[in-house]
């Protein structure tokens, strides 16, 4: 019997029906602009919309409260129907990123066993019998060639499925890097991302209605994070379906949209359009960079033109957003001076730096260490996953982030670079032990290293370097090629050393400082 005065595993009837809650709070209140189509949604339109998809995924599907729903998908009106639907009965839904190769989709599909598997026409290749696990779901295609099939989903006369949940239960599984070759898959509940988004507008700054763009891809928490938080703020939401810099900088000229979060990449790939130079920016109030830390060189266009401008920071497992920078005083020198602090941690986040050594010694301020983190908004560990659940989640709520920190004395913290082996690159996590079991399973490698690399586009590139096997002779071309069969191509080494021997420690373990150093310097040669 549930305790009913633990409220976060009480089962309730608002949990998961958001858009119904909105639909009746402000039913005529615009919440989605669909760029592509020109359409327009209010609250209500979205929350009709959601309870006929949940109508079909209980009856045409059989889905029920705790069943998988994968979803696989650039960011489009269906993706936020599925998620709404799935909240209203309780159902998980897996985004899975489109960017990946099959082995890695398989690993995946295996591990979250979705019952249905909504795909994008444009991706069908990717949802085959290769790839789905052996209790088939059902597999259903969606997108601008469809022939009207989703318009008969959205034509379900709906009936009211709602089932009642609770703030513990999942509501997404994110899969995202890591420090080991095996993707994780994250699992999120509904009290995360209710969590989150109550402390977005604790943080939020500013007055009148936010017109954002959702860039993040929503096969990520970040993806989600900021489309929810639009969407219980009564702001305007904008999902993009991929990024267009001409389309972005002619939705600034025309102030379609007055704020932008971004990554650094994206920021760069706007300055360098031939429109940027003519775009008005006067609509727009702030540019939020997230992923990584955010150079000024990527950042000065923006000031030059006025542009606030913050670096926000969080993880998948503590977040998606745990720090953001506000500005205590007026003008832009103030913002230049703390362009690389991720500021000060949410009001309800708990955060604390540890020494590299021993997660028990706190450090000075001034001093690097490594960030933790504990709030309301944590995840509920890795799936099926205890063993690495253990080592990122203590016993007293600690969140384990890998990331390097420091505090100043005023209190705001800066994120420095990493612990572990993990990079970032164009704001996706990389494992570099994900790509040498690539390299390796080549039949000419015996070894392989990798590493990230300072990239001035997408913050770090992946490099690596390998020893062929005896006897045998291989190409940087073919070495490449074979990890585009095997990995997302943003995880595919830019560049492949053929070499007699790797680097490695005195204690022979990688040395991936040492290949930094190497590719660092053959880039400045």
């Amino acid at each position: 019997m549930t305790d009913a005065r633990n409220y976060d595993a009480l089962p309730m009837n608002w949990v998961g029906d958001y858009s119904g809650k909105k639909a009746l709070l402000t039913p005529h209140l615009e919440a989605v602009f669909d760029p592509h189509t020109g359409s327009r949604y209010t609250y209500q339109q979205i929350d009709e919309r959601a309870n006929r998809v949940a109508t079909y995924l209980v009856d045409a599907l059989g889905i029920g409260k705790g069943d998988r729903v994968g979803l696989i998908s650039r960011n489009r009106m269906e993706c936020i129907d599925l998620f709404f639907a799935c909240g209203k009965i309780g159902a998980i839904l897996c985004p899975l990123s489109y960017r990946l190769q099959k082995p890695e989709l398989r690993d995946l599909m295996q591990r979250e066993l979705p019952k249905a598997v909504f795909v994008e026409d444009m991706f069908a290749a990717l949802a085959d019998d290769s790839v789905l696990p052996e209790q088939r779901p059902a597999v259903i295609r969606f997108g601008d060639d469809d022939s009207g099939a989703y318009d008969a989903i959205l034509a379900t006369e709906a009936r009211d499925v709602k089932a009642p949940v609770a703030m513990n239960d999942p509501f997404l599984y994110i899969h995202t890097g890591g420090t080991t070759a095996v993707p994780k898959v994250c699992i999120i509940s509904h009290r995360q991302m209710m969590w989150n988004a109550f402390e977005a507008l604790l943080m939020s700054a500013g007055s009148g209605q936010s017109k954002e763009l959702v860039l993040f891809p929503l096969f990520h928490v970040g993806g989600w994070n900021v489309f929810f938080c639009l969407f219980m703020r009564n702001s305007l939401a904008i999902p993009l379906r991929q990024f267009d810099a001409e389309q972005i900088l002619d939705m600034i000229d025309q102030k379609v949209i007055n704020r932008l979060g971004v990554v650094e990449a994206m920021l760069q790939m706007l300055t360098a359009h031939p429109k940027f130079e003519k775009t008005d920016f006067s609509g727009i109030e702030l540019i939020t960079t997230a992923a990584a830390p955010c150079s000024n060189e990527s950042l000065q266009p923006y000031w030059d033109r006025g542009i606030p401008t913050n670096q926000a920071y969080g993880l998948t497992e503590a977040g998606p957003s745990n720090f953001a920078f506000l500005a205590r005083e007026p003008g832009m020198e103030h913002i230049k001076a703390n362009s690389r602090k991720v500021g000060t941690p949410f009001y309800c986040c708990d955060y604390k730096i540890v020494a590299e050594e021993d997660r028990n010694k706190l450090v000075a301020p001034g001093k690097i260490g490594v960030l933790c983190l504990r709030s309301y908004h944590n995840f509920d560990g890795y799936l099926n996953d205890p063993e690495r659940t253990a080592k990122a989640l203590d016993e007293d709520g600690w969140i384990y982030s890998g990331d390097l920190a420091v505090c100043d004395e005023e209190g705001l913290v800066s994120i420095v670079g990493r612990a572990d082996n993990m990079f970032i690159t164009g704001g996706e996590n990389v494992s570099p032990e994900e790509i040498e079991n690539a390299l390796r399973s080549h039949p000419a490698v015996a070894a392989a290293i990798c590493a990230g690399i300072p990239d001035k586009r997408w913050g770090e590139i992946p490099v690596a370097m390998v020893v062929p096997n005896p006897g045998k002779f291989v190409t940087e071309a073919e070495l490449r090629s074979h990890c585009k069969e095997l990995l997302a191509s943003y995880k595919v080494p830019k560049m492949v050393a053929i070499a007699e021997s790797i680097p490695l420690t005195p204690v022979g373990k990688l040395d991936r400082k040492a290949l930094k150093a190497y590719f660092n310097n053959k880039k400045a040669a």
